[in-house]
């Protein structure tokens, strides 16, 4: 356990002042030994007993499951501050965090349903969410089986793969891209397009990676636009289509059309093959668990909801306080910007029993894997859904799984959690 400096310092924002303990560890999300192991550092920053302040990005970071979910589930935060900023100010901020200077991704990726709020938010989310209730995703399950089934067989003969370059990166491009009516052969392209676009929503951005974020959103601008129209000349029964339905009948525009099926494919990429990742490598972690998934496949759910809580794949968003709003037993003002450290509240022990062991049987399990309030993913049964066929398929095919390479190597920042690598031996059961 970091040890804590208790002297105090003053911290002055706006009109508020007070105190707090002084940490003597250093908060860097970009370090190796932070993505080694961000929880030892989860926890020094739940015992200072509010939130932190990190100056880096002005953000006061929540980790104690309570304040992440009193922000959270709070209508008066927002994902975005132009409810209570000038354009001329949210220009400035644009400018200061190098959001700006990017006319697709500012079109597109800035202003989509997860950006946005009131009127906007609450329209394109029912366009969406009629598509992702747990009815509609049911009847991917046969699909999704076939894909994994046919991935498995093509990797059985090897004796050693990487788990993560081998199978996971390939899967949820497929899955996500026929829900909306992707073809297969397009699947990779699309996982390069939203590791570009999303890896520069982590803070600590540089111009290389902005340069990189607004060309790959211009190609699946341009990638999109001639599927649609495709489309528009022969409709199927996939979700491009339904979504064309609903611009023609003016439920949305066709750039919210555009940034809509973006943000569907983003947000089925990178996180599935990370959670896929961390959700192996948790099994093979606490071999008792594992076992004890094979000896009951009864577990599967809560095994599978397990491993979102154990390593969230999303684990960092964050509110702007539109009022005067107390968290943590401090005021804060209007236009305060939390940092929900979602990982982090998934491993607070007043909620948790345990929390840093993996539990394929642990209930209940009330966690924030995937956000909470107005904003909770909409993709969340489609991911379980995945998860679910996808380990059962393996623990049915496959039998002596254990680590190849037992040095894995996660990635590094606050936004994105899941190994880069995983080599692993496995053979035919």
């Amino acid at each position: 356990m970091i040890e804590l400096n208790v002297l105090s310092r003053f911290y002055m924002r706006e009109e508020v002042m007070f105190t707090d303990p002084a940490p003597n560890f250093n908060f860097d999300p970009h370090s190796a030994e932070f993505a080694a192991d961000p929880y030892t550092t989860y926890a020094a920053m739940r015992a200072i007993d509010m939130p932190y302040y990190w100056e880096e990005a002005d953000t006061w970071m929540l980790t104690k499951m309570a304040d992440v979910e009193a922000v959270a589930l709070n209508k008066n935060m927002l994902r975005n501050n132009e409810a209570f900023v000038s354009e001329i100010d949210r220009k400035e901020q644009q400018r200061a965090i190098n959001f700006h200077d990017m006319p697709y991704h500012e079109r597109y990726v800035q202003v989509n349903l997860l950006e946005s709020e009131g009127e906007t938010h609450s329209r394109l989310r029912k366009v969406v969410f009629r598509e992702f209730t747990p009815a509609m995703i049911s009847r991917q399950r046969e699909a999704i089986q076939t894909f994994v089934d046919g991935l498995l067989e093509e990797l059985s003969d090897q004796n050693e793969i990487d788990f993560v370059s081998d199978f996971a990166a390939h899967v949820p491009g497929h899955i996500i891209g026929r829900v909306l009516g992707v073809p297969d052969e397009d699947a990779p392209k699309l996982r390069h397009w939203s590791e570009e676009v999303v890896r520069f929503f982590d803070p600590g951005r540089e111009d290389a990676d902005k340069a990189r974020a607004e060309f790959a959103t211009k190609e699946f601008y341009e990638y999109l636009l001639d599927l649609l129209a495709t489309r528009e000349a022969a409709l199927q029964d996939d979700l491009l289509s339904r979504l064309i339905g609903h611009r023609d009948a003016g439920q949305l525009s066709q750039d919210e059309l555009i940034s809509t099926a973006m943000l569907i494919l983003m947000a089925g990429h990178g996180s599935t093959i990370d959670v896929l990742g961390s959700g192996m490598h948790a099994l093979l972690r606490f071999p008792d668990q594992n076992q004890r998934l094979r000896d009951d496949a009864a577990l599967m759910k809560t095994a599978v909801q397990e491993m979102f809580r154990f390593e969230s794949p999303l684990p960092y968003f964050h509110r702007f306080a539109t009022e005067e709003t107390e968290v943590g037993g401090r005021k804060f003002p209007a236009g305060t910007r939390f940092g929900l450290l979602y990982g982090a509240a998934n491993h607070d022990p007043v909620r948790f029993d345990n929390p840093d062991k993996f539990d394929v049987g642990r209930s209940p399990n009330r966690h924030l894997a995937f956000g909470g309030g107005g904003h909770f993913c909409l993709g969340n049964h489609l991911a379980r859904l995945d998860m679910d066929v996808i380990f059962s398929s393996i623990n049915a095919r496959f039998s002596g799984i254990e680590l190849a390479d037992t040095k894995v190597e996660y990635k590094r920042g606050l936004s994105v959690r899941g190994p880069k690598a995983l080599r692993m031996g496995w053979k035919r059961a």
